[in-house]
């Protein structure tokens, strides 16, 4: 049963009995009317804008970049926080402050806001032991969530969690245990926004893995330290950071705890190694990935399998320049099925940029059409801006129009 939060119409969990979202319950008493529907989180924490002004803490710049992400006017703001326009906009131009403590923790709860942002303590302090307690079972559910292609409820699933710690590592309250919870919050965040966002916002993501990294560094922890440096690794990757990228994943093969730590790792190298056309590091990177796989008895991991090495080696040879070859490993049947619905989208994709690049406008035409369908069920923007670039380098006019349409209505759904 897909149940809803009353007041802001958030996702509830499935062992979350009361009809409130914790971050609504997390307003005190007094605070009694319902907060607006907030903008998705998907664009609340990787905006650039957006995270300028919160790390400047200044009241007047939150709010102006608070109305311009939501496309909101000061009149729309001053209804939402119950005040008159014209008090909105001289707290906007500083002629009027706002330094009552009650009135910012309303403030915060209305606009959805960690509490110290605006320079002020959660009043729900009680509430906090009951979401550390929960908290590694909100990320595990929320990872399997962004495997089956739910990114998006992945990432309004975090937020809430992510925003509380994050403010209490502000005050320095965060014992070793938090501090874990928080690394591993910040690493699943990333890797979901990695997911859902544009390209040209994929350095948000990469912004939220690194600030785990951050965090594991110092948790004398091997096996999560690959882990995450394999994760910020591909998300530098993503958002074209190779040189970083490639540093972040030598690193991961290096320390990787275990076989199928060090194929994932090999994995990711090799994808990155591909874009930034170092073909003896690609080469060596898929030449490992499938000794790993043979040594292997399970094949079930989301990189570490038949399928996913499959699509890796032909981007690679493809973004090598060598479209003849890209095509022949896919045209080899895999001997598994893809471990994650997105990864059936992203080998379409390539496969119809293969057939773009060697002329075949007929088939690349057919298997690109296809590839939008899927990218844009699986809310997956990047994949159509990657079917955008392969329809515009080759003249595909149909494909191009029908993605445009298709990145349209995607940014729609999860913009503010």
């Amino acid at each position: 049963m897909d149940r809803r939060c009353e007041r802001c119409g958030h996702r509830l969990g499935g062992f979350d009995s009361s009809a409130v979202c914790p971050a609504c319950r997390s307003g005190t008493a007094s605070l009694t009317t319902a907060p607006p529907r907030l903008a998705p989180a998907v664009w609340m924490w990787s905006d650039p804008a957006a995270a300028t002004a919160f790390a400047s803490r200044n009241l007047p710049t939150i709010l102006r970049a608070y109305r311009a992400i939501n496309d909101l006017s000061q009149q729309d703001l001053a209804q939402l926080l119950d005040y008159d326009k014209s008090y909105i906009a001289m707290i906007e131009t500083g002629k009027r402050s706002f330094d009552g403590v009650r009135a910012r923790q309303h403030l915060a709860h209305r606009l959805g806001l960690p509490y110290h942002l605006l320079g002020v303590t959660d009043p729900d302090d009680a509430d906090f032991a009951a979401l550390v307690q929960f908290g590694d079972s909100v990320i595990r559910l929320a990872d399997i969530a962004r495997q089956a292609g739910r990114a998006v409820d992945a990432v309004n699933e975090l937020w809430p969690l992510v925003a509380r710690l994050e403010a209490r590592a502000a005050e320095g309250r965060l014992d070793r245990h938090t501090l874990r919870l928080l690394a591993h919050g910040r690493l699943s965040l990333g890797v979901s926004l990695g997911t859902v966002l544009p390209e040209e916002r994929l350095t948000g993501a990469a912004v939220w893995t690194g600030k785990a990294l951050l965090l594991v560094r110092h948790l004398d922890d091997p096996g999560f330290l690959g882990h995450t440096l394999r994760m910020h690794g591909n998300e530098l990757r993503k958002a074209e950071r190779l040189p970083a990228a490639i540093a972040r994943l030598d690193h991961a093969t290096a320390i990787a705890t275990t076989p199928e730590d060090r194929g994932t790792a090999f994995a990711l190298l090799a994808r990155a190694a591909g874009e930034a056309h170092h073909e003896p590091r690609f080469t060596a990177a898929i030449t490992e990935c499938r000794r790993v796989l043979d040594d292997t008895a399970h094949h079930d991991g989301m990189l570490l399998n038949p399928f996913s090495l499959r699509e890796i080696h032909a981007r690679g040879l493809l973004a090598l320049d060598r479209p003849t070859d890209a095509l022949h490993v896919l045209s080899r049947p895999a001997a598994a099925d893809a471990a994650a619905p997105q990864w059936q989208v992203i080998e379409h994709v390539t496969h119809g940029e293969t057939l773009a690049a060697m002329g075949d406008h007929t088939g690349a035409t057919e298997v690109l059409n296809g590839a939008l369908r899927a990218a844009e069920q699986r809310r997956l923007p990047h994949q159509l801006q990657r079917v955008l670039r392969a329809a515009d380098s080759h003249g595909l006019h149909t494909v191009a129009a029908r993605g445009h349409s298709a990145l349209q209505r995607l940014r729609a759904l999860l913009a503010p």
